[in-house]
């Protein structure tokens, strides 16, 4: 937290020498960028009113309203005796939990199990950056995962991360544990989009999901965006009988 101090007084220090006054929509918009950029990942320790106020060279009351805000639009959470964190999930999600597939199987009493079919950094082909609104040339990382339950194939997943907002993915090793995981553990969400669609087993997803080519199966597009850009999207498939239940 300490180098995360370090760089924003060294971005506010220009504020409080050259007089200009530091509004609450400067530290929240600050702020939002630390969370966005990562240098704040969800679930850290927010610094003090009393810091923060030091920090920007305003007065504390200005920090409270930003912070307030943040803490209504679900960004952050606020508590009285321990501080200020990042949300692990903003508020939002409450609404729709987004599901981690070990987690659904282990419930169960089954063997999780998982394989990683293709990694590749590349190029947003046209219709990915039509559907993301990603600029010419924007990179993105491709994966191909698949999930199992115990012997048994339970979902395909065909994922993209869009590594203008999140270039940490390029590094990132998904040779042992799918990318849902760690994704949530790198940014927060504002807004997610999903269609659920049937869809019928090409000739790829019967081999992989241990099904005959033209088989109905349940397929999920899922779009999740922080800050009006898109982190990810992925087309999940699941093997014949999949059933879906959400709780509201």
């Amino acid at each position: 937290m300490q180098n995360g101090l370090a760089g924003l007084r060294e971005r506010s220090g220009w504020l409080r020498d050259s007089g200009v006054t530091v509004t609450y929509r400067d530290i929240k918009t600050d702020i939002l960028g630390k969370i966005t950029r990562g240098d704040w990942k969800p679930g850290s320790l927010i610094p003090g009113e009393l810091e923060l106020a030091e920090t920007y060279g305003s007065a504390r009351a200005t920090v409270n309203r930003a912070m307030r805000e943040l803490a209504d639009e679900g960004i952050i959470e606020r508590k009285r005796k321990s501080g200020s964190r990042v949300r692990l999930t903003p508020l939002r999600q409450a609404r729709f939990d987004i599901p981690v597939i070990r987690r659904e199987i282990e419930e169960q009493g089954r063997t999780y199990r998982y394989a990683l079919v293709r990694s590749e950094v590349v190029a947003a082909p046209d219709w990915l950056r039509a559907r993301l609104a990603l600029e010419q040339g924007a990179r993105v990382r491709h994966l191909v995962c698949l999930h199992f339950a115990d012997s048994t194939p339970w979902q395909h997943e065909d994922r993209w991360i869009n590594l203008t907002l999140l270039p940490q993915a390029e590094a990132a090793d998904f040779s042992t544990s799918g990318p849902t995981e760690w994704l949530m553990s790198q940014i927060p969400f504002s807004a997610v989009e999903i269609s659920i669609a049937a869809t019928a087993a090409d000739a790829a997803l019967a081999q992989h999901l241990d099904c005959a080519p033209g088989d109905p199966l349940l397929m999920t597009e899922r779009s999740t965006r922080w800050n009006d850009q898109t982190v990810t999207y992925v087309r999940l498939v699941h093997r014949p009988g999949h059933r879906m239940t959400t709780r509201y």
